[in-house]
């Protein structure tokens, strides 16, 4: 097992080394791992001046898989286009095939009352969004900012390009039947085909490749009710697939409906699974280096990656039984904490994990 470590930068760092050490806690178990570090996004841009180093594409091509912490910050928001932190994710997303975004969105019973939704809509919650990740509006061409003469004014234009091939749509949609073969049999398409031809495209597609999985039901949503179904009634959905932009909404909007975001992993695959692990929140630098983040989104994208990468099952259903676990013990980070539960620290949040274990 090569994985490639990315801390990155804000909090990265400081949640990557309690998921290292849940690791180690289960090197005799078979998982005989080996780690190499590199710099990606703000980091790699202030020791480089590039957000993917040439040496991290390397060791990226080289590994088994990659585990992230995360990119970016308010530091890099003034730079050049071509130096933002977030460009070294997607350039690996891109380089790699990495084109199926897997997030579940899962309420553990002992976190209900840290959700905004009454704990009746959200109890029980267990949602997975597919996401695609390699095309749409975020990589489409042309696109830019220039000066044009409109209405015989000089002003500045932008613009963006949304596109899809049918072979791609079909790609992701196979991801999201099979995903749901294996949970409820459901799968909730989101478009918005009433304004948006790529996405009238998606709805044709996924409608052809429907009859190909009969023991599954599809559905179809514009995105703007899906915005206000995940809020109003969560628990009506199973798998949810769609674009890169709307999965970009929708994948943090679900992420919410648990109580922190800091409790959600992500897995990134290609098409034979080598993928791409982190947790869903943000690099926080307003928390940076002050040992209270939350670890659990990346010990349990851990978990992910023994799934499906290495089809480490038992090893999976360890980490995650381990973080079920703590959070019954009552230990929480700040993110998720209420009165009666005991604040912790992120290296104690590790330390409860490997002690689950």
């Amino acid at each position: 097992m090569k994985i490639c470590v990315l801390p990155g930068d804000g909090i990265g760092p400081e949640i990557i080394d309690q998921t290292l050490r849940v690791l180690e806690a289960l090197r005799g178990d078979g998982v005989n791992f080996e780690a190499e570090f590199a710099l990606v996004g703000g980091a790699a841009v202030d020791a480089t001046g590039k957000p993917l180093p040439e040496a991290t594409s390397k060791l990226a091509d080289e590994a088994d898989a990659l585990l992230l912490g995360a990119v970016g910050g308010p530091k890099w928001d003034s730079y050049p286009r071509d130096q933002r932190p977030e460009l070294g994710l997607l350039g690996i997303r891109k380089q790699l095939q990495l084109f199926a975004n897997l997030r579940p969105a899962i309420l553990y019973p002992e976190l209900a009352n840290a959700s905004s939704l009454k704990p009746e809509i959200v109890s029980g919650l267990d949602i997975l969004i597919v996401r695609e990740l390699t095309g749409d509006i975020y990589f489409g061409q042309p696109r830019g900012i220039e000066t044009r003469e409109i209405d015989g004014k000089t002003q500045r234009y932008g613009f963006n390009t949304m596109h899809y091939s049918e072979s791609e749509i079909r790609r992701i949609g196979r991801v999201a039947f099979e995903a749901a073969r294996k949970r409820r049999g459901k799968v909730c398409s989101v478009d918005k085909m009433n304004v948006l031809e790529t996405t009238q495209l998606w709805r044709d597609v996924m409608n052809e490749l429907a009859p190909e999985y009969p023991d599954v039901e599809l559905s179809h949503m514009l995105v703007d009710n899906a915005a206000m179904q995940l809020v109003k009634a969560p628990k009506q959905f199973d798998v949810m697939v769609t674009g890169n932009m709307f999965g970009d909404i929708l994948s943090d909007e679900a992420s919410m409906l648990t109580g922190s975001i800091g409790m959600l992993p992500s897995a990134s695959l290609d098409e034979n699974n080598k993928g791409m692990y982190e947790p869903c929140h943000g690099s926080a630098p307003d928390i940076a280096g002050k040992g209270v983040a939350n670890p659990l989104a990346t010990i349990l994208s851990v978990a992910m990656m023994m799934r499906y990468t290495f089809a480490k099952e038992e090893v999976a259903l360890r980490i995650e039984n381990a973080v079920k676990k703590v959070l019954a013990q009552g230990y929480r980070t700040g993110d998720i904490y209420e009165p009666g539960t005991t604040k912790v620290g992120t290296r104690q949040m590790g330390d409860a994990v490997i002690a689950a274990l």
